[in-house]
């Protein structure tokens, strides 16, 4: 045991001497490039860890499935795998590890990028279970919340700023993505467009770095085929443009659906006090869901897969519907209904206690919407011919664009996941069309909008980035001298001839703000001798205009001294007098804020 002690603290004392020998020869920016190369590596293979343990759980468990006809394994399954997953995190985690991105969106715009250890491996673990057992929910939120985790406790291992620290979670976070689809491109803009991570000469080699490391890994490992296999066999004309548009505004809306269902079912399961009744209320959700619709079942990426290769009647095999001779009222209405149904069956997994993300059930949905849109318009249409593949894969870009807010991640995701470079052109339109048609509706992505509505949301606008990034706890001034109601103008004299400060608290035995002097408003009365023993401050002193508490934000300080035209506001924590906050201290803090993320 002596020895191991003596071990520990030799090893310690080299990393230490690394670190000081880094500081002195290696420019922090350049040491940023070899973080970023590391967070690749290990992300990677983060990344194949997960896909091998859902694939490998999944594979065994329905192994033995009847796909022409219904499977009684459909209800057991997902429940099992909720349940499991719930008892893992309440039991061995300990934390709340669901919404993935969110939760990096909250550690970059109010944590100071800091992410707990045991974030590297367990998402990883609750996922894996979750979706192997048939939990409608995807992995690339866990891969996301994992990659960030890599890069923020690898960033203080080696005692980054915190600037630095937000570029390696980015970088962890484009690299889960590149590793899990094999596209190192969309892995960046996810950084860019969700993460919101500004573009600059210092971000973008370390992006891009911890992107094409993080791919290549996943590449050697699983071999150099496509996430979807898609071969276009049917050109695409330009004279289909204009399909292609209302296919974007359909997108849109059901990105809208999607996302609105999503923040119905979450405060529906929020009602639950009790875990356990949450617990057996999304299992019961989900496992008819999956039973009725087996493509529910887990990702889903069978029935991608099966669509963009034109194959429409698999997606009934192990349903209690399957028909080989499906009709085309029967098929329309099936994939009407997962498309309806997707929603309620992603959030009862999460809501249930399982962990999982929506990234894969919009792109679910999105193939789901762009195959029924091609195949109505067949069957119903003008007499056009549309390929149901080629709007499968369109439809994949819009309806991501439109729930994640991101529509240049849209449509390089789904080129580089299928191959589909060559419809690049519709994919442009279909995703600006739905990003648009959304942006109508709601302004906020379905990851952003939990923190926007708490005003804790870290923005591409470099003002109010700055401003979330500043604490009202670090601009809070202390050097003012408190008196109290009852003392005289006497004493008050007294008091200011010792201060450099025109202001003054108030406040009562209890330390309670009960109210401030300033000293302009007493100057005609503090030279006059006759009023020190009569007046007392309860009679002279104000109210503040408004008062500020220690957790606001940012946001809401600077709107309570535009409304106020205040130059200087208490600050109170419960009542109790803590300090104050002037518009001067804001603004030197901006500025060196400031100065420090722009210096690139």
């Amino acid at each position: 045991m002596t020895e191991n002690k003596g071990l520990s603290s030799r090893f310690q004392e080299m990393f230490f001497r690394f670190l000081q020998w880094r500081e002195r020869h290696i420019d922090e920016r350049k040491f940023v490039i070899v973080l970023a190369l590391l967070v690749g590596v290990f992300s990677g293979f983060a990344a194949i860890v997960l896909k091998f343990l859902i694939h490998y759980i999944s594979g065994n468990l329905t192994r033995h499935v009847n796909l022409e006809s219904g499977n009684y394994l459909y209800i057991l399954l997902p429940a099992i795998g909720v349940i499991i997953t719930a008892l893992y995190v309440r039991y061995v985690v300990r934390d709340d590890i669901s919404h993935g991105v969110t939760r990096v969106l909250y550690a970059i715009s109010q944590n100071k990028s800091r992410l707990k250890r045991h974030n590297i491996y367990t998402s990883v673990i609750a996922s894996s279970v979750t979706i192997g057992f048939g939990g409608s929910v995807g992995a690339e939120g866990p891969i996301v919340y994992t990659g960030a985790a890599i890069g923020s406790n690898l960033g203080r291992v080696f005692r980054m700023s915190p600037r630095i620290l937000m570029i390696l979670v980015g970088c962890g976070a484009a690299a889960g993505i590149a590793g899990i689809f094999k596209a190192p491109i969309a892995g960046m803009l996810f950084t860019l467009e969700v993460l919101m991570i500004d573009l600059t000469t210092v971000s973008v080699m370390p992006l891009l770095i911890a992107s094409i490391t993080s791919a290549t890994i996943a590449y050697i490992y699983t071999g150099y085929e496509f996430e979807f296999f898609f071969a276009q066999t049917e050109d695409f004309y330009t004279s289909r443009i204009p399909f292609v548009i209302l296919l974007g505004v359909l997108c849109g809306l059901v990105s809208l659906y999607f996302t609105r269902v999503m923040n119905m079912m979450e405060d529906f399961f929020r009602r639950f006090k009790k875990r356990k009744y949450r617990t057996l209320v999304g299992c019961t959700i989900l496992s008819l869901l999956v039973f009725l619709f087996p493509p529910l079942y887990g990702e889903g990426y069978g029935s991608i897969v099966g669509l963009l290769a034109g194959d429409t009647s698999s997606i009934v095999n192990g349903s209690v519907f399957y028909s080989d001779r499906t009709q085309v009222w029967f098929l329309a209405l099936f994939i009407g209904l997962i498309i309806a149904t997707k929603a309620f069956a992603t959030s009862a997994t999460n809501g249930a206690g399982g962990v999982g993300g929506t990234f894969a059930p919009s792109l679910y949905v999105g193939c789901m919407t762009g195959f029924l849109y091609a195949f109505l318009v067949n069957h119903f249409g003008l007499g056009l011919e549309l390929s149901t593949k080629n709007f499968a894969l369109i439809g994949m870009a819009g309806v991501m664009s439109g729930v994640m807010h991101a529509p240049l991640m849209a449509i390089f995701l789904t080129a580089e996941l299928t191959g589909g470079y060559e419809l690049f052109l519709p994919l442009l339109v279909v995703s600006t069309v739905a990003y648009g048609t959304i942006k109508l509706f709601e302004p906020y992505s379905i990851y952003t909008m939990r923190l926007a509505k708490r005003g804790e949301l870290l923005t591409h606008e470099k003002d109010k980035a700055v401003l979330t990034l500043l604490k009202v706890d670090s601009v809070i001034e202390t050097d003012f001298t408190p008196v109290y109601p009852d003392m005289t103008l006497k004493e008050m004299v007294d008091v200011i001839s010792q201060s450099k400060r025109n202001l003054f608290p108030v406040i009562n035995e209890r330390k309670e703000l009960v109210g401030v002097v300033l000293l302009d408003d007493i100057r005609n009365i503090m030279f006059r001798p006759e009023l020190y023993r009569r007046m007392r401050v309860s009679t002279f002193m104000a109210m503040p205009p408004a008062k500020i508490e220690v957790g606001d934000s940012m946001d809401r300080v600077m709107k309570l001294f535009d409304d106020t035209g205040a130059w200087n506001l208490p600050v109170v924590e419960n009542g109790v007098y803590v300090g104050f906050v002037s518009k001067s201290k804001i603004f030197n803090s901006y500025r060196r804020v400031l100065r420090h993320y722009c210096d690139d």
